[in-house]
């Protein structure tokens, strides 16, 4: 399961660090009364029981000035597209017009929120205010402050705001699901083929196979990992009698050789296809593989990674695919790459290019994967995943992706 993000944002001098700082139970922040401290993002994970490791996010103020202020403002807007849920702090019963905007930022990008009246020492919570806001933005308003004089109360207080921050999460339209989800009963028999390149981290598999392992474990499946070399010899020995595997599911590197020794009635499907059923858009990349077909001369593809990483001549993305779509089509093409999450092209810029591909995005959430890529289809560009284009250029696409529902 990929960490969870909580922002928190703010004024200035609302008491964001100071929350991070009591939810942490360290002096993790810096805090102080000179407006503006927090210039930019801060991050810090922390475990949240029930729920499990999470990461705060510390933001710059959303009422900053100045030339700097409105690029410090525009980095905490940005986040908004990140985060599995935001942290709204305002006090003095004051809920002005940068706060408002943020609330419909986060109905934008269906952001889960919890509303908090800060320093409720000094200016109690109106109740007035917290009625209003409650039936205008159908959000929670949590009456809290950092400085309580009685550190039993103080706790109470924390666990209280903890307990709205759980259900903000667990409650969310956007959860996620895991990689083989539905797919494994108990003592079902999952065949993975893990080829082992220079774009395994040394020592250890790709974050996707580990997840798929640790899933089918989790059913009470059966795990059966080996590399391609290795499959068909595996395959003839169970055959002649033995219980078939439930599925073979393989990198997308190999999709065409190991589709040549998967017999019919065993279904073949890929990590790659697997994290887009997890986290989507599923149809959309469907939909978008049909683009393949008619890339030419010139046309441009937006590559999208959702991690930095150092490159070699095995890299799927930046090597492996544009050579094959290139080859396919006939076409000089170009590409670009976007790393992370990074900024992506503008609106006008999107809309030139004629694909885009969105690796399986095990590194992020569903709700940053699915964030960047309605962007994308927003400015009218074509987009699929990896697993679902190395199958669509193998023409085996038809036979991989029955696992959806």
């Amino acid at each position: 399961m990929n960490i969870k993000h909580i922002g928190i944002f703010g004024r200035r001098n609302a008491g964001k660090s100071s929350l991070i700082n009591l939810l942490l139970g360290q002096d993790f922040a810096i805090v102080s009364p000179q407006p503006g401290t927090t210039t930019d993002p801060v991050k810090k994970r922390m475990e949240i029981p029930d729920l499990g490791p999470v990461q705060l996010i510390d933001t710059a103020g959303i009422d900053d000035e100045g030339d700097v202020g409105e690029m410090r403002v525009g980095k905490s807007l940005k986040l908004v597209e990140e985060v599995d849920l935001a942290l709204l702090l305002f006090t003095g019963n004051y809920f002005g017009k940068e706060e408002k905007e943020l609330l419909a930022r986060f109905k934008e990008f269906d952001v889960p929120v919890v509303v908090v009246h800060n320093q409720s020492d000094i200016v109690p919570l109106d109740c007035g205010v917290a009625g209003d806001l409650n039936n205008m933005y159908n959000c929670d308003v949590v009456e809290f402050s950092c400085n309580m004089v009685d550190p039993q109360a103080q706790k109470e207080a924390v666990d209280m705001l903890v307990s709205f921050m759980i259900k903000g999460l667990l409650t969310s339209s956007d959860a996620e699901r895991t990689i083989m989800q539905d797919l494994v009963e108990p003592g079902d028999n999952i065949v993975l083929v893990c080829p082992i390149d220079s774009e395994a981290p040394a020592g250890r598999m790709i974050l996707p196979q580990v997840m798929a392992i640790r899933d089918i474990l989790d059913q009470g499946g059966v795990a059966t990992v080996l590399q391609p070399e290795q499959l068909q010899g595996y395959l003839k020995s169970v055959l002649p009698g033995g219980a078939l595997p439930k599925m073979v599911v393989t990198d997308s590197q190999v999709f065409k050789a190991v589709s040549q020794m998967v017999p019919e009635g065993i279904p073949l499907t890929s990590f790659s296809i697997l994290m887009a059923r997890a986290k989507g858009p599923f149809e959309e990349y469907l939909k978008g593989s049909a683009a393949i077909d008619t890339l030419k001369d010139g046309d441009k593809v937006l590559v999208l990674e959702s991690c930095t990483h150092h490159t070699s001549c095995e890299d799927i993305g930046r090597v492996k695919i544009p050579a094959m779509l290139q080859k396919k089509s006939g076409a000089k093409l170009s590409f670009t790459f976007v790393s992370g999450l990074d900024e992506l092209p503008s609106a006008e810029e999107l809309s030139t290019y004629a694909l885009a591909l969105q690796c399986g995005g095990c590194m992020v959430t569903r709700r940053q994967l699915i964030n960047r890529i309605r962007r994308v289809i927003a400015a009218g560009v074509p987009v699929t995943n990896y697993g679902m284009c190395i199958a669509h250029v193998n023409h085996i696409l038809g036979n991989v992706v029955f696992l959806y529902k």
